[in-house]
């Protein structure tokens, strides 16, 4: 089980094939195995590295403020650590912001971007966000975890055929601990590199599930203005897009990286 010490915390990842670094960031509440099918799928050609970020996964979960930065930090001193100084990255959701952090702080050292179902900023300022917000700690307090992770698997993986997705979401998200998962959504909540993408100029992929709970449009408004990107949409997908349809998003990101290697 690898652990490397960043600091003040121990961090876990999987490391993976051999080749160009490939680095997988996860999203809210879940955690390096959820990229299973993308590490089982890119090892083959390069060294795949999927970490925990702090309070998920097997990597330590201190009870303290958590930020899009700190997540960064933490990557940082593990990718140091393993002598990796060049990397792309795939990051989905809260993951797809630590990758925008990753890409604007550590521009020289990021190969490519892929983005899955994210976005440059969170806006905290309107009654939508606030009241989504809201319900889920509300129902974490009530109810817990499980009814919280029972919740959001439907929402994900509606489909009959998707039950036993449900399942395995549902035990992998109710594994983190309630004030945890709240310090992890806060940790994003007013975060914004929005001025900031203009200045990227790595390829960058940026992936939309056309079910995704924001619209392809609103990832198309922020393609528009960076300078070396591309979105493209998969179809038959909500926001666990590495998890509902990954032969059609591994292949789109192969694509992508070939044409980079070439």
């Amino acid at each position: 089980m690898p652990l490397v010490n960043c600091g003040d915390i121990e961090i876990h990842y999987q490391d993976t094939g051999l080749g160009e670094v490939i680095l997988l960031v996860h999203g809210l509440g879940s955690s390096s195995e959820d990229w299973r099918p993308q590490i089982d799928y890119f090892s083959r050609g390069y060294r795949v590295i999927a970490v925990d970020c702090r309070g998920h996964g097997l990597s330590e979960k201190p009870d303290q403020a958590y930020s899009v930065e700190l997540y960064c930090q933490d990557i940082l001193s593990l990718l140091n650590h393993l002598d990796i100084e060049r990397f792309h990255v795939l990051g989905i959701s809260m993951g797809g912001m630590i990758a925008f952090q990753l890409g604007v702080d550590e521009a020289l050292r990021v190969e490519t971007m892929t983005i899955i179902n994210s976005a440059p900023a969170v806006p905290y300022d309107n009654y939508k966000m606030k009241c989504a917000v809201f319900f889920r700690i509300a129902c974490i307090h009530l109810f817990g975890m499980k009814k919280l992770a029972g919740i959001v698997g439907k929402k994900l993986f509606p489909q009959p055929d998707q039950s036993h997705l449900v399942e395995a979401f549902r035990l992998n998200y109710s594994k983190i601990p309630a004030a945890i998962y709240i310090r992890a959504l806060k940790s994003f909540l007013g975060w914004s590199v929005i001025d900031k993408v203009k200045n990227l100029t790595m390829p960058c992929l940026i992936v939309a599930a056309d079910e995704d709970y924001t619209p392809v449009s609103s990832k198309q408004a922020y393609v528009d203005i960076m300078p070396n990107a591309e979105l493209v949409v998969i179809k038959n997908s909500r926001h666990a897009t590495p998890i509902d349809q990954p032969e059609k998003l591994n292949a789109v990101i192969d694509l992508f990286l070939s044409k980079d290697r070439a």
